[in-house]
């Protein structure tokens, strides 16, 4: 049987565990229910901020600068998506890997962007992601289960092109498109899996910048797609652990994805 030929047996096995696309699902709710709230709070707080001199505008001047820095602090969900090869050991397993959960991590960036145009912006913002996914490894013929809780520090450099709407008095709404490389910093230890230390991914996001009186707060949703086979897949440190290797030459390829709610201060 061809890697082409396989036809993954996962799809029957998330029958018997309903709990998780319904999470995953809750957890995209709840991304998108934080940064929608945040903009309504912000509505009337960007509104009220002009008092009663209704004509004036907060820091009218602001998106004239050439060049200006800031920071951000946020959450981030981290997923992968795994590309099985249909492989059945001399025992007769088969195994199947997946992230049945999201669990948000911490990120923090600094900031520089150069206005091009009136409308477009090229955006800067190196930091630093914390987080983890716990990676569920699956025996197709006999339900057994391993778990691998993968931790993760990952140096971030996103550049991002900010593609703005017109001001309506202080609120001005914006989607991004760019690119961002990341390099895993935390230390490695021995495990079923084991992942490359360097990844890249294609980004899209939406936002909206909200000028207040002293200076200017964006809150932002972003989906962050790999573009590279993450998965270490020649281990020399596993020559002598049979079982161990198993869950790595069930592997064809993996990929690494994320969500990211960012809120920009400038």
């Amino acid at each position: 049987m061809t890697g082409s030929d396989y036809i993954s047996p996962l799809a029957p096995l998330r029958h018997t565990r309903p709990h998780t696309a319904p999470r995953r699902h809750l957890v995209c709710r709840t991304l998108l229910s934080a940064l929608a709230g945040a903009l309504l709070c912000l509505c009337p707080v960007a509104a009220n901020a002009q008092g009663h001199k209704q004509k004036l505008e907060n820091r009218p001047y602001a998106d004239l600068k050439r060049f200006h820095l800031g920071f951000s602090v946020g959450m981030h969900m981290q997923d992968l998506k795994f590309t099985h090869n249909g492989l059945i050991t001399d025992d007769g397993q088969q195994w199947m890997a997946e992230v049945p959960n999201w669990s948000p991590g911490f990120c923090v960036n600094v900031m520089g962007a150069m206005r091009l145009h009136k409308y477009f912006e090229l955006r800067l913002s190196p930091g630093m992601y914390f987080g983890n996914k716990v990676v569920e490894m699956i025996d197709a013929n006999s339900d057994r289960k391993e778990r691998q809780d993968v931790k993760s520090a990952y140096v971030v450099a996103p550049l991002d092109l900010k593609i703005s709407g017109d001001r309506l008095r202080n609120a001005r709404p914006y989607v991004t498109v760019g690119a961002m490389g990341t390099f895993d910093v935390s230390k490695k230890r021995t495990e079923y899996l084991r992942f490359n230390t360097f990844d890249a991914y294609l980004t899209v996001g939406l936002g909206c910048d909200f000028y207040l009186p002293f200076f200017k707060l964006n809150p932002e949703i972003k989906f962050c797609f790999g573009l590279t086979d993450v998965l270490r897949h020649k281990r020399p440190d596993l020559d002598d652990d049979p079982e161990m290797i198993k869950m790595t030459n069930s592997l064809k390829k993996v990929k690494s994805n994320m969500i990211v709610l960012t809120f920009y201060f400038e």
